[in-house]
């Protein structure tokens, strides 16, 4: 499979099953448009037509003669015997097998708290309660959290731990206690453990920051972008907005924080489909490192994303894909979560078929200490599948996700971004479709965007190396 595409000035071609990526002039992407065509019919190339109907196109130039089409008939034949173009799938045999064969624990997403100090009109976990009772985790239950991840990790020596709720600040002790535990236990056990805090940044202090930036692997902020962009919906109880209470606490976090990882992380919605400007005054607040979603919520909601925001989605994409480039060539890069792409090595065939691993290798344990397939599936009593005392004991749920990979899905078959998604979000298909192997297609739409932009960065870098180190 052949995917063709063209953007930024650059005729990308990418070839699917290899991960082959090739910048053409445009007498070889036209070229290679009939090859494919000839292909998807499952014949050969008529060579000779297609000389003729090149010579023709190109009629008012010196530089395409019957000799270099012919050059690039021969550059198409070397890529298809070196398989970086036209190349078999090679992988779909093996999904199930791959599949089978990792069933260990490696990370979990605590609730630690089922509560929030905000009221974010958006929340998919309604207000922090997840359609249930509020609720805190005891240090009791965190620690048994820990010992199950240990205890089910197999050989895997990195195990990931995301705090998470609601607003995990509201259980501030229990945070740092479970952290202090794992410390306790590491070596004994042979384990490293990575953790990951998302705070929406409300109750962010001075011991707050310096115990994150301490124990922390990775910190997620919450924020929207510009202050009306972010006071419309994400909201204290009383209805005041909380932009103002959270920027200066987040600007003075990633400036202590130095060169450790974080994301600040918004949503945009109907209300802002020009979420680049939300973005921009990110990276003009100081910010950059960067994640923008798409809100995924009922399409009645007043701020849900429609058809006809499409276009403007995709608009907003390669303008800030234009505007890194830019930056990087001014020296000040900055990162967007949906950008970062590895050409050369990237995830493993097994990350790239199977995607997260939510409900065979990642689970999320609610503050009592029920497991669910990941934090999206919280509160979805169908899918909740054992606890942390007495393990797993719906071995169906786990192996239904075991099956969610780009090759259960038909319609994820002929897509030629499976490979970079890995068949996409188990709980938005859910959500979208009532079926964790449906296809969101809306989702997708995006997907496929941010990946044609994703790859375009990766060519231009490579195109204009001196340019792109100025």
């Amino acid at each position: 499979m052949v995917h063709q595409y063209k953007l930024n000035g650059y005729n990308i071609v990418l070839d699917v099953n290899s991960g082959s990526v090739h910048c053409v002039d445009d007498v070889a992407y036209d070229i290679i448009s009939f090859f494919c065509e000839a292909k998807d019919r499952g014949l050969e190339p008529d060579r000779d037509r297609i000389q003729r109907e090149i010579l023709a196109k190109y009629a008012d130039r010196d530089d395409v003669t019957p000799e270099d089409i012919d050059d690039t008939f021969a550059d198409i034949d070397e890529l298809t015997k070196e398989e970086k173009l036209f190349a078999e799938d090679i992988f779909e045999p093996s999904a199930g097998v791959l599949k089978e064969r990792h069933t260990e624990v490696k990370a979990l997403c605590l609730h630690v708290a089922h509560t929030c100090n905000l009221n974010c009109s958006y929340c998919f976990a309604s207000q922090g309660k997840f359609h249930g009772e509020r609720a805190i985790m005891s240090m009791e239950t965190a620690k048994r959290a820990i010992d199950f991840l240990v205890e089910n990790s197999g050989n895997h020596v990195n195990l990931e731990v995301d705090f998470f709720g609601g607003e995990p600040l509201l259980n501030w002790d229990v945070v740092k206690g479970t952290v202090a535990y794992a410390r306790s236990i590491e070596k004994e056990h042979g384990k490293n453990f990575r953790f990951t805090l998302t705070t929406n940044g409300v109750g962010l202090n001075d011991e707050v920051m310096e115990f994150a930036n301490r124990e922390m692997h990775n910190v997620v902020l919450s924020l929207d972008g510009r202050k009306e962009t972010h006071d419309r919906l994400r909201k204290f109880v009383d209805g005041r907005g909380s932009y103002d209470v959270i920027v200066p606490k987040f600007q003075e976090f990633v400036k202590r924080r130095g060169d450790k990882e974080y994301y600040m992380r918004g949503t945009f919605t109907h209300d802002n489909v020009d979420f680049t400007k939300d973005l921009f005054h990110m990276v003009d607040l100081g910010f950059d490192r960067l994640s923008m979603e798409p809100v995924v919520c009922d399409p009645s909601e007043p701020y849900a994303l429609t058809e006809e925001d499409l276009p403007k989605i995709y608009e907003q994409y390669e303008i800030l894909a234009k505007y890194m480039l830019q930056k990087e060539k001014e020296g000040h890069p900055i990162t967007f979560y949906h950008y970062m792409l590895d050409l050369t090595g990237g995830p493993c065939i097994y990350k790239r078929i199977s995607g997260c691993g939510s409900g065979t290798e990642y689970f999320a344990v609610t503050p009592w200490g029920d497991l669910f397939p990941c934090h999206q599936f919280v509160g979805e009593e169908q899918f909740k599948m054992g606890d942390i005392w007495n393990g797993i004991q719906r071995e169906d749920i786990r192996q239904d996700f075991k099956m969610c990979n780009v090759y259960a899905r038909e319609e994820c078959r002929d897509c030629w971004a499976r490979l970079y998604c890995s068949g996409g979000c188990a709980a938005n298909a859910f959500h979208g479709t009532g079926d964790i192997r449906g296809v969101y297609e809306y989702g997708c739409d995006i997907f496929r965007k941010r990946m044609e932009c994703a790859i375009m960065m990766q060519v231009a870098e490579r195109m204009d190396p001196v340019d792109a180190q100025e």
